[in-house]
């Protein structure tokens, strides 16, 4: 095994077990809000990790230059957080619970205001 193979396999690895993490966190964790966060965070660089596996694969190895994979790794980059922030926005709009150990409610003070508004 040459050193390509390995720093490719670290990567796969790598992104293996970050999804896997995501994974874990959308069945433990109690409320959308954590499970949201699970899913953007690990589980994205999950993605992004095999996907720069997969770039560095065609790039070292065959000599290919795969603009796409990029292009896939930026799209994945973006829109996973931003999917994310509009469930968890849709979900508080709705009035979908935190769960009841939670610190605080950030959002509680300035929605109460907007309520609270003339229209």
């Amino acid at each position: 095994m040459n050193a390509i193979e390995i720093f490719l396999s670290i990567f796969v690895v790598l992104g293996g077990f970050l999804s896997l993490l995501g994974s874990i966190g959308l069945i433990r964790f109690p409320d959308v809000y954590g499970r949201t966060h699970a899913a953007t965070k690990s589980a994205t660089l999950g993605v992004i990790s095999i996907m720069l596996a997969t770039f560095f694969f065609f790039l070292l190895i065959e000599g290919v230059f795969a603009v796409k994979i990029l292009l896939a790794i930026l799209f994945v980059f973006l829109t996973a957080p931003v999917a994310a922030l509009m469930v968890a926005r849709a979900a508080y709009r709705t009035g979908v619970p935190l769960w009841e150990k939670s610190g605080q409610d950030d959002l509680k003070e300035m929605y109460e205001k907007k309520m609270n508004e003339p229209q």
